[in-house]
């Protein structure tokens, strides 16, 4: 059956509106790690993003809902992303190499976003910082549940401490001087990462 011509209308609408809501959080992303939170304005973010200052409101309802949508979206995304690499694997050796891979791939696709919540995830309202750090437990505690399933006879609270170890030397990577140039430098760049995950992780 053929879409009537108002759903045509309000699905290209729709579809319209969300590029741009991606395309603002991109930009903010980006100026945001170069510049810092306070560093940018409202009509940064518009220009960035090819619309003019006041359209960001369409979209936003200020410069702080923009901050909060990129990290609550971004730790959204780890926490269902990370489920679904767990439930996915048929061991738990499968499902922590498979969240090593999904993490490089995070850091790597996403330095910018990393760098935000480094510097900046205090610029953020507290309800908001709560429900970021409520996201980011969770997605940890699926990282200690599989980790706990491959060594059964090891303390949670050192299972814990691994976790947030590897996270460190995986979200460093946005920090580094020297980034791979090339898509080989960047496939050995993963390799090494996920070897160096998984034997920190495993030690």
């Amino acid at each position: 059956m053929e879409a009537s011509p108002i759903e045509e209308r309000v699905t290209g609408r729709s579809i319209a509106k969300a590029t741009r809501r991606a395309a603002l959080l991109t930009a903010a992303a980006r100026l945001f790690a170069e510049r810092g939170y306070n560093g940018v304005s409202i009509e940064d973010l518009g220009a960035a993003a090819g619309v003019s200052g006041p359209a960001v409101y369409r979209h936003f309802a200020g410069k702080p809902s923009v901050l909060s949508a990129l990290l609550t979206g971004v730790s959204e995304d780890l926490l269902d992303g990370g489920r679904e690499v767990a439930a996915a694997a048929g061991s738990p050796e499968a499902a922590l190499k498979g969240l090593i891979a999904f993490q490089v791939e995070f850091a790597v696709s996403h330095a910018d976003v990393i760098r935000v919540q480094d510097r900046d995830l205090g610029a953020l309202a507290a309800d908001d910082q709560r429900t970021v750090r409520s996201l980011q437990r969770n997605y940890v505690q699926v990282w200690v549940d599989e980790l706990a399933a491959y060594r059964p006879d090891t303390e949670t609270s050192l299972l814990r401490r691994k976790v947030h170890a590897v996270f460190g030397l995986i979200n460093s990577t946005p920090h580094t001087t020297h980034r791979p140039s090339s898509a080989r430098e960047l496939a050995v760049f993963r390799d090494l990462l996920e070897q160096m995950a998984w034997a920190a992780l495993t030690v």
